[in-house]
C-alpha cells in the first residue's frame, strides 16, 4: 500500500514539474468576470484613500470583502503584477481558440477606463493598449502618415477609447494563425486635441497562440470639420 502511495505521489510531482517546465498556466475564463459598481468604488475609496491611496493590495482586499469571485481577485492580482501596480478588473470575456478576449475596467484612470487584453496564448496576457508593441515605425514611414503630418504637425498615436462591448475583428493569418484587427485614435498632440483619424494594426498569433508581433495595415481619414 505504501509503495502504491509513493508511486502515485511521484507521478503527481512529475506531472506538476512537467507542466511548470512547459510554462503551464491556468486558463483565464469567464469565472474571473466581476462588475465594478459605484458602491464598491465608494467603499474602496473610503477604506484605502486615507492611508493607502491608490494601493492595489488594499483595493484587492476590498474586492474580496465585496464578494468578488476568487478567480476575479486572482486575475486582478496577476494583472497588477504585470502592469506594475495598476488596478484593473475583468468585466467582460469572450472565449476563442487559441486566444481569447478580456475587457478590463480601470476605475482609477482619468481618461480611458476600459482596456482590452488578448489572453490564454503565449504569453498568457497581451495588452492591446501597450503602444510599445505596435508597428509604429512602419506607420510613421507610410505616405498616409506623412501626408497627415502636413495637416496635424503634432499627430501621435493614443490608446483606444474602448467601450467595453465591441470586440475586435479576427481573420485567418499565415500558416493557420490568427490576426486581430484593432484601431487606435490619432490625435494632434494631446488626449483632448483635434482628432486626426485612426490607425489600424493586426495583432498576429500563430496556430498555437504564440504572439508574433503587430503589423500596420492603414489609416482612416480625419473627420471633416
Amino acid at each position: 500500500m505504501w509503495n502504491m502511495r509513493l508511486l502515485l505521489t511521484v507521478i503527481c510531482l512529475a506531472g506538476c514539474a512537467a507542466a511548470q517546465a512547459q510554462g503551464g498556466v491556468a486558463k483565464i475564463g469567464s469565472s474571473a468576470v466581476w462588475k465594478v459598481s459605484q458602491q464598491f468604488m465608494a467603499t474602496a475609496h473610503a477604506a484605502c484613500d486615507k492611508s493607502h491611496p491608490g494601493d492595489v493590495d488594499c483595493l484587492i482586499d476590498q474586492m474580496t470583502k465585496a464578494g468578488a469571485p476568487p478567480d476575479a481577485v486572482s486575475f486582478t492580482r496577476t494583472l497588477a503584477k504585470q502592469s506594475h501596480g495598476e488596478f484593473g478588473v475583468m468585466t467582460g470575456f469572450q472565449n476563442q481558440s487559441p486566444v481569447s478576449f478580456a475587457w478590463i475596467t480601470y476605475p482609477l484612470r482619468a481618461n480611458t477606463n476600459y482596456g482590452l487584453l488578448l489572453v490564454n496564448g503565449q504569453p498568457p496576457i497581451v495588452n492591446v493598449e501597450d503602444l510599445k508593441l505596435l508597428d509604429t515605425k512602419t506607420m510613421e514611414q507610410s505616405f498616409q502618415f506623412q501626408d497627415l503630418k502636413n495637416q496635424f504637425p503634432k499627430v501621435n498615436l493614443w490608446p483606444g477609447d474602448r467601450d467595453g462591448t465591441t470586440w475586435p475583428n479576427s481573420q485567418t493569418g499565415p500558416n493557420g494563425g490568427t490576426q486581430f484587427v484593432v484601431s487606435y485614435p490619432l490625435r494632434n498632440g494631446c488626449h483632448a486635441c483635434a482628432h486626426a483619424g485612426f490607425a489600424m494594426f493586426t495583432w498576429n498569433f500563430d496556430a498555437q497562440g504564440k504572439f508574433l508581433g503587430t503589423s500596420f495595415i492603414g489609416m482612416t481619414s480625419p473627420p471633416l470639420n
